[in-house]
């Protein structure tokens, strides 16, 4: 009766809090794990300790199961122990890495419940207030409730910290002296009401840290899946390098999932181990992006970074990893009008890139494909795998750090274009992400300046709906392209050359100078900023109870006649979740057209808007 009670409790405050309903594994799982952990206190004599279940990491969607909150008995200070609950009764460790294992009814590895919990653990220490001074009042343990020693007794190869215990269904007593060693039977209240008030810090924007992260050391905490992605690779060039073997891996996940943020792990990792090891995308900015920040001062960490159309006359195998980020973005040749007749041999650019490398890497988004011709998508990549009788790993990211890590506005933002063949919600703020609804770009450009002065960073984008000056004389200042009404502003740079005191396209998204200039779609794809403001032009519109794209309100030149209405339609779609989804904490949205406007009032009714 309990535990259908609080299963029930918990499903109405998660979609209240998440803007979806739990799935039947997570309702399951609340009503068989919750009342272990309840027991287990009780028998600790530690019935005063809060529980913080289903705990929102901050700036991240990952949740860890439950956070005891409490008072140290030794010290008196706040003690929290993060706890991850499993219901397996058998796992195994997978015979070449420690760090994951195996448990039956899962198709693929799993990371080791002791990595998992103690990620969350420095995850923590990394981003909350009242723990980053105070690294020693937080640990972790996993407990696998259902399981008996035997049954498990190979994770316990896995070495074990203060973030990270393990014990088993045996193991109860012991389970209760470790938190009886670290929780008094006190109220926990007040430790409770610290770590939900703590400040959180900035997320570590990867630019920034993109240097340290290649040449030094790790940057970012990698969790859950995004450490099972790395392993997984890893593992495959450890087995590239001691045999004639070769695999090909995809990882695939949506707007920040930290694919970008794998990638440079791996990149930083491999590259200090001597392996050679590249790193290539389809888009100039990030590219050039990379090559400026991570490779700043250093010629051969720049080097690291290539385009896609670097590898048509590359050796087979030449490269050991070859890390294709942005991978959405490969077209279905590298070869255009500069390429030399010799270099045009027809072969196609997902097959040149799996031919570069003895393990070649693929990390992508379906739903950001924005330009015609571009065929990064999953099937494409394992049919050409197939077609070489290699083996094609498919890895997929659940978690997201971008937009806050709220999964609700993700969900909000794909429902909201149809991309999932539905149609818009409302939007039920979850304090994760801020949505603003504007009349005019007077009043987002007022908005965005504001969280400037207060230390945020901000861009504004628009659809392509506005035609582009592409050559500026020296001197001359940018032209004012995007007008609408009494408000003007130009186009980012085009280009690879400041001009007036405005940074080239490809670092618009990074340079504080960018702010003032309207990015589009290929400037802002495979960025983030704090504040996203969002022009959606008269290209996709609202009429009655759907969308409708007008593609002759669009300006992109990638569009030709010959180009089907439907997969513009699409692209016009992907567009706009490309750019919705850019920012970490708050997004301004504007419509050229009154009745688009009027829809989105509606949609965002009682949440911060300005009239």
């Amino acid at each position: 009766m309990f535990a259908n009670s609080l299963a029930l409790r918990m499903t109405e405050q998660f979609v209240r809090a998440y803007g979806h309903r739990p799935s039947s594994q997570e309702r399951r799982s609340w009503e068989r794990s919750i009342p272990a952990l309840v027991s287990a206190l009780r028998s600790a004599g530690l019935g005063q300790v809060e529980v913080l279940l289903e705990y929102a990491l901050p700036l991240n969607s990952r949740r860890a199961d439950a956070v005891l909150a409490g008072v140290h008995p030794r010290t008196g200070a706040p003690s929290y122990v993060v706890v991850e609950l499993k219901q397996w009764s058998r796992a195994l460790p997978d015979d070449d890495d420690q760090s994951l294992c195996h448990v039956e009814g899962y198709g693929r590895p799993v990371l080791h419940p002791v990595d998992q919990v103690r990620g969350y653990c420095r995850y923590l220490v990394d981003f909350n207030g009242a723990l980053s001074d105070h690294p020693e009042r937080v640990c972790g343990a996993a407990y696998l409730h259902n399981a008996t020693e035997r049954a498990v007794d190979g994770l316990r190869q896995r070495d074990e910290d203060a973030y990270g215990a393990l014990f088993t269904g045996d193991q109860r007593g012991e389970f209760a002296d470790f938190l009886r060693a670290r929780l008094a039977p006190r109220s926990g209240a007040q430790a409770a009401d610290a770590l939900l008030a703590g400040r959180i810090a900035p997320s570590k924007q990867l630019m920034d840290v993109a240097a340290e992260e290649v040449r030094n050391r790790e940057q970012f905490v990698l969790l859950d899946e995004q450490q099972v992605a790395y392993r997984m690779v890893m593992n495959a060039v450890r087995r590239a390098r001691q045999s004639d073997h070769k695999e090909v891996v995809v990882i695939t996940g949506g707007p920040g999932t930290g694919k970008s943020v794998i990638a440079l792990s791996l990149l930083g990792e491999l590259w200090r181990q001597g392996v050679t090891a590249l790193h290539a995308t389809g888009s100039s900015s990030f590219t050039t992006t990379m090559r400026k920040v991570a490779g700043s001062g250093k010629p051969a960490v720049r080097d690291l970074f290539k385009y896609f159309n670097s590898f048509m006359v590359a050796e087979r195998n030449s490269i050991e990893v070859l890390i294709c980020d942005e991978a959405h973005r490969i077209r279905e040749t590298s070869a255009n009008r500069y390429t030399r007749a010799a270099h045009r041999t027809g072969k196609a650019q997902v097959e040149e890139l799996i031919d570069a490398a003895r393990v070649p890497v693929f990390l992508l988004d379906e739903h950001q494909v924005v330009r015609p011709g571009e065929i990064g998508r999953v099937e494409d990549i394992r049919g050409a795998a197939d077609a070489k009788g290699l083996q094609c790993r498919v890895i997929p990211l659940d978690g997201q750090f971008r937009c806050g890590g709220s999964e609700a506005y993700l969900h909000w933002v794909v429902a909201l274009l149809g991309l999932d063949g539905g149609t818009p919600v409302p939007w039920l703020p979850d304090d994760r992400m801020e949505l603003v609804v504007v009349d005019s770009p007077q009043e987002m450009e007022g908005f965005l300046e504001e969280q400037r002065a207060l230390g945020y960073r901000a861009r504004m984008s628009a659809g392509y709906c506005w035609p582009w000056t592409r050559n500026v004389s020296p001197g001359q200042e940018l032209p004012a392209d995007v007008v609408i009404g009494d408000w003007s502003r130009p186009w980012n740079v085009y280009g690879d050359r400041a001009v007036s005191g405005a940074p080239p396209a490809a670092l618009w998204a990074t340079d504080e100078a960018g702010f003032g200039q309207v990015g589009c779609v290929y400037t802002a794809q495979g960025f983030e900023y704090d504040w996203s403001g969002v022009i959606i032009g008269p290209d996709l519109v609202w009429r009655g109870d759907r969308w409708i794209v007008d593609r002759n309100a669009s300006r992109d030149p990638v569009f030709r006649k010959k180009t089907p209405d439907s997969e513009v339609d699409r692209l016009v779609r992907n567009t706009y979740k490309v750019l919705l989804t850019r920012g970490m904490i708050g997004t301004v949205i504007y419509s050229t057209d009154p009745e688009t406007r009027s829809e989105l009032r509606a949609l965002t009714a009682g949440n911060r808007v300005f009239a």
